[in-house]
């Protein structure tokens, strides 16, 4: 088996050095040094992908290149021309933004028909595994430095405990990291799909506006890219919260989310700041409830696009005032060590440790 451990301990403190210094019993290390191998992070906005050689302790990457995924066709087409003229991998791992089944996979808002035997016919690859993106972001985090973490609460790791992982970008992802015979199994789950809870006043409201638009409002529709924009929108369209003019100028030409997070750190704009405001306590109150349903005592990994674009928002004491709200259990949760995962490759690594060791 292959010890999934940090090798920059240096850079890491000695309670996250403990949860990312376990064995994933699935990763059997056979490769032989030398060997390629294609990783991709394929969502409905963008796809990542990197070329990785297999080496002595791990892996290094070749290439890399990011695409839209909505100018091409289907998933082939895009690994084609990402190795023209690059070495053959023996073998191909995408994590995807959906649920995983018999190899196949259907991504929300993209037109793609994600089947591994399909890509392997189309690529001459023998070797394709799809998992899902969150998935690959648990076996990333075994990858990551000490700069890729930023420590939200300390807190006591318990290292019989599982490790929850919660990642806001285009959508929201949840994963989670079984603790069983001194090993941690990745797996993935759909918690992002679960029902909002309206906590106070406002929560309702904000519900009830979503459901009027969506019918169900998950957690997803509050906390991820397009949640940022429904926040603002109910801000302005139902609270009468004034819109500056130069946020509608930027919704022209730039991502929502990205304005409007931009407009709360470098601008100050009150209803920019409001938006994020409940955007972080969402974000709070829904890694807390994946960590009562995991038992996540080991941990719980902050990851995703969104994070490390808005960590100047994400402080200790605001974040803690919104995780620790669950009546009876506040006094575990206030034990759970925190992270925000800096390095937004992480499920990209983790695709590719799959490919190379695990297929």
């Amino acid at each position: 088996m292959l010890l999934f451990l940090c090798t920059h301990s240096s850079y890491l403190t000695q309670n996250i050095l403990m949860a990312l210094s376990v064995f994933f019993k699935h990763m059997a290390l056979n490769s032989v040094a030398g060997h390629y191998v294609l990783g991709g992070d394929v969502g409905a906005t963008k796809t990542n992908l990197a070329l990785f050689r297999t080496i002595e302790n791990g892996l290094e990457i070749v290439k890399e290149n990011q695409y839209h995924s909505k100018d091409f066709n289907h998933a082939a087409e895009v690994i084609q021309l990402f190795l023209k003229d690059e070495p053959q991998p023996v073998s191909i791992c995408l994590g995807v933004a959906g649920p995983v089944t018999g190899g196949k996979a259907d991504i929300i808002n993209l037109h793609w028909e994600m089947d591994a035997a399909q890509i392997a016919t189309q690529t001459g690859i023998a070797a394709v595994a799809l998992i899902n993106d969150l998935e690959a972001t648990a076996y990333g985090l075994a990858a990551l430095k000490g700069e890729d973490l930023s420590i939200l609460n300390r807190g006591t790791v318990d290292t019989t405990g599982n490790i929850a992982v919660i990642a806001p970008g285009t959508g929201l992802g949840e994963a989670g990291l079984l603790q069983m015979d001194n090993a941690y199994h990745p797996f993935a789950t759909e918690g992002g799909h679960t029902d909002f809870a309206p906590a106070t006043d406002m929560d309702v409201e904000l519900w009830r506006f979503l459901q009027k638009e969506f019918g169900h409002v998950s957690w997803e529709r509050v906390v991820s890219g397009q949640g940022i924009h429904n926040i603002y929108r109910f801000l302005h369209e139902e609270k009468k919260r004034t819109e500056p003019g130069w946020l509608i100028e930027a919704f022209q030409t730039t991502d929502p989310a990205a304005a409007i997070s931009n407009g709360a750190i470098q601008k100050q704009e009150p209803v920019c700041i409001e938006t994020m405001g409940l955007f972080t306590n969402y974000l709070a109150r829904e890694a807390a409830n994946l960590v009562l349903k995991l038992k996540a005592t080991a941990g719980v990994f902050v990851a995703g696009g969104i994070p490390p674009k808005i960590i100047s928002l994400l402080q200790p004491d605001r974040w803690m005032d919104s995780f620790c709200r669950e009546g009876r259990m506040d006094h575990l949760l206030k034990e759970v060590p925190v992270t925000i995962v800096l390095n937004e490759k992480t499920a990209l690594w983790g695709a590719a440790y799959y490919g190379a060791y695990n297929l």
